[in-house]
């Protein structure tokens, strides 16, 4: 295992605006996700590094899809199959589509005017959207939570820290 320390490039200088910081943090998380699974060859991407199976490609794949619902408003049916990388993916190929998905939401974002309207995520069971601001935040939280989880996978992998 070769032990390889990246130094971490700190938090977003986003803007003033609320808009600019929420995005801006995304973004900052987004490419913590992506760096993780950056160069790993496909095997040791798919391999789980947790008894739940979890694994780095998954992780990426997943926040595809999370991305997709909550700033595309596509619908999800089965979120634990999100996990689970088809058989022709590759490291590359989940990276590209996240990194597609990264690009599309971001433009849908930057015709925001308002963040109190309702986000795009479809309403549920007679229930409103979020706000998109809640659907920033929640955004936030959920790839900040799996960009943890992939430095931990990626540091079992091969001993790579940080950014």
């Amino acid at each position: 295992m070769s032990a390889r320390r990246k130094r971490d490039i700190g938090p977003p200088s986003a803007g003033p605006g609320e808009k600019a910081v929420l995005t801006g943090f995304l973004d900052y998380l987004r490419a913590a996700v992506a760096a993780n699974a950056e160069g790993v060859p496909g095997t040791q991407a798919r391999a789980p590094g947790v008894p739940s199976g979890t694994n780095l490609l998954g992780l990426v794949r997943h926040l595809t899809f999370v991305e997709r619902h909550w700033l595309l408003g596509e619908d999800v049916t089965d979120w634990q199959a999100t996990f689970h990388a088809a058989q022709d993916d590759t490291a590359d190929s989940v990276l590209a589509a996240y990194r597609r998905t990264n690009a599309e939401a971001n433009e849908r974002i930057a015709r925001w005017d308002d963040l109190t309207e309702p986000g795009p995520r479809p309403a549920r069971r007679g229930r409103a959207a979020p706000s998109r601001r809640w659907t920033l935040a929640h955004l936030i939280e959920e790839t900040a939570r799996h960009a943890g989880h992939a430095d931990i996978l990626r540091e079992l992998l091969d001993g790579s820290t940080g950014r």
